[in-house]
Order: C-alpha cells, then structure tokens, then sequence
C-alpha cells in the first residue's frame, strides 16, 4: 500500500529535532522525500541549547530508516542566498518541490539575565522574515511542475494572544515572539490569496506548549518558577502539560495530503483548548 505523500518531496526547516524531526520522519513514512534545513549552532540570544549537526544527523537516520531520501544541510532561515542554494542542490537530487513546511523557531531572550532588543530582532528575523525567505526560496521549486503544491507555516497559540500576561513577564524576545508568530498569519493569507490561481494551498498551524526542547529544558523550567503568570498562560484547557510534536504533524500531514486539497487560508489550531481561555 502506497503512502498518501508517494512521489512527493517536502522542504523542512528547523528539521534538526523537535517539531521539525517529527514532520520529517511522518511524510517520510507517507512516501515523501525530504530536504531538511537547520542552523545547528547557538545564537547568542538562545539561552537554552539548540540542536547541533549531530542532531540533523539523527533526522538523516530516522527518515533513512523509512526508506525515503533526504537530502540535509545546515542552513539559516536568515541566510536567503544559502537557502536558494540547499533547495536548488535538494531538487537537483530528488527532482521536484511539492510541499513547504516553513517551521524553523527559537525562543530568544527567556533565561537571559538582560535581554535586549536583539532578542526582538532575531525573533522577527528567524520567525517572520525567515518565514518569507524560506517561502520565497521554494517557490520557484513549487511552480516549476506546474500541478500545485502546499505551504504550512508554524505560528502558535501566541499567534492570536500574547504570551506575556503581566509587567512582571515583559520581555524583548518574548514580544519578538508573539509578534512574528501574529505576523505569520498575515504572510500565510497574502500568499493564499496570491498563489490559488496556481493551485498552491497556504495554512498556518497553531499549536500549544510542545514537548520538544524549546520547551521542555531547565532554563524555561527556571524561568516558569520565577516567573508563575507566564506558567499559567502556557495552561491548557485539556488536561495536558504540553502536546507531542507527532501531534502536530498529523496537522501538517492533514493539510498538505489530499484530505486539505480545498483547504487554504486557514489558522488551525492544535492547542488543546489553551485559546479558549
């Protein structure tokens, strides 16, 4: 039995682990091939650890053991050029684009004893302005087979409310975050708008608290205790901490396969009630 992705190629970034891992790993198991992008190196305004080259490694292994292609480089969203150049080496190798999940995302400026404005700036740049390079990096890929394509973009919950909830929680990166995951949704519908006529689906997805390790590490655990109105936010409505990042794929498996071919424009959520509250 063929999966539902058969044929098909998907370009991934922030694919080291997390979300962007388990996304992989799920279309792989569909049938589709991979090209899987992340920075794999620290920014200076991430307190917590990101992923390294041994992590992307690790991706490589896991869709490999599908027995699906990938095709892995490091790549920062911000690096539009570098971008063009992984995509232009993945459709080399594994001969069309049909699906972009444009997922890549840190959480600046949470455990920093000072955070600055730069927390806000590379929070806009990899969430916002990343999203947009990475979209339009692919997007020449997508038109090339003429027969369409789809475009998930990772917003959050805090797409649609602020994650900071009190004077005590103000924080640069966590107004970056909140404003580039609102901002998404705005980039998600112009280009829904602007690419239906050539049949390419565009959605965002919102999910809650995700147990990856953007979330689940001892610098976020201490800055929840210091900071308890900023934990209560994160508390969802279902009677669940955090969701799997499994969770979310199903989403973007869901959008991108034939059961979302008249699905464009939407905000899904994935939030286990947290935007009810």
């Amino acid at each position: 039995m063929t999966g539902r992705l058969e044929g098909k190629v998907a370009f991934i970034t922030g694919a080291a682990r997390g979300q962007g891992r388990a996304h992989a790993v799920r279309f792989a198991e569909e049938g589709a091939d991979i090209i899987a992008v992340d920075i794999c190196r620290q920014i200076d305004t991430v307190a917590y650890p990101l992923g390294c080259p041994e992590d992307l490694d690790e991706t490589v292994n896991l869709v490999e053991k599908t027995g699906r292609s990938i095709v892995a480089e490091q790549a920062d969203v911000r690096d539009f050029a570098r971008l063009e150049s992984v995509l232009a080496n993945g459709v080399g190798e594994l001969g069309r684009l049909d699906f972009v999940l444009a997922n890549a995302g840190v959480g600046p400026g949470i455990g920093l004893a000072e955070p600055t404005v730069t927390s806000y700036l590379d929070a806009i740049d990899i969430m916002l302005n990343g999203v947009y390079g990475t979209i339009e990096a692919a997007l020449p890929h997508l038109l090339a087979h003429d027969d369409g394509g789809a475009i998930v973009i990772t917003s959050s919950a805090a797409g649609f409310k602020s994650v900071s909830r009190d004077f005590d929680t103000r924080n640069p990166g966590l107004a970056g975050y909140t404003a580039a995951k609102h901002g998404v949704i705005g980039l998600m519908r112009y280009y829904a708008t602007t690419l239906a006529e050539k049949e390419i689906r565009v959605n965002s997805v919102h999910p809650t608290g995700v147990g990856t390790p953007m979330i689940t590490n001892e610098i976020m655990d201490d800055y929840m205790a210091k900071h308890p109105t900023l934990g209560a936010a994160f508390t969802n409505l279902l009677p669940v901490s955090v969701i799997d990042a499994e969770d979310v794929s199903e989403a973007m498996l869901y959008l991108c396969a034939k059961s979302g071919r008249y699905i464009t424009g939407t905000t899904l959520s994935v939030d286990a009630g947290i935007l009810l509250k």
